[in-house]
């Protein structure tokens, strides 16, 4: 069997160290992860981690069922590229001296879907979303202009045929709300607990 690019999606309750206990599941199996995303829902207490990896699909069914055995965690899905609809956000702090003068920015910013969200006298910085290959092609064209730093997000998704899904996350937090979460205790008084 062949691997491929599969995205899987596991909505959670809000728990403090989940993100650890799901991150060595996959660091057990020796299962590199691409991209990583997580933040809530639009239910407070449900949480959506999306995960991009590249592996069979048998290990990966192997891997949602094992990822849906933690208590926390209500279901884990897993989609190849054509069954859901992703992006990326991306954003390209250039040198504005740079990219004023050698650069057409208006038909830059119109070719590659991007657009300025700060302009200041040092730097400039762009933000685009789309797929890997488009956020790469404006790096490849803002380099020899100045480019100082580039960041990518992790992957947003979501399933295509995925009818239904608020309502049953809604659903479930009025049948099993979830306990308040627990914050350390002791995070407010390090320097009493840590002192030697």
């Amino acid at each position: 069997m062949n691997k491929q690019e599969f995205t899987i999606t596991v909505y959670t309750e809000n728990q403090i160290g989940l993100l650890n206990r799901i991150a060595i599941i996959f660091s057990r199996r020796k299962i590199n992860i691409e991209s990583l995303n997580t933040s809530p829902s639009e239910v407070e207490a449900i949480h959506r981690f999306t995960i991009v990896i590249n592996e069979t699909e048998e290990v990966v069914r192997k891997l949602c069922r094992q990822i849906e055995k933690q208590v926390e965690v209500l279901k884990a899905y897993f989609n190849t590229g054509e069954e859901i609809v992703w992006q990326e956000l991306a954003l390209y702090k250039v040198s504005t001296d740079e990219i004023a003068e050698k650069v057409k920015v208006e038909r830059l910013l119109r070719q590659y879907g991007a657009r300025a969200v700060v302009i200041r006298k040092d730097y400039t910085i762009f933000e685009t979303t789309g797929h890997r290959e488009e956020t790469d092609r404006l790096v490849q064209v803002l380099e020899p202009h100045g480019l100082i730093e580039f960041v990518r997000s992790g992957r947003v998704a979501i399933i295509k045929d995925s009818k239904g899904f608020h309502e049953k996350i809604k659903e479930f937090e009025q049948s099993e709300p979830s306990e308040e979460v627990v914050e350390n205790e002791f995070l407010n008084q390090q320097d009493e607990v840590f002192t030697m």
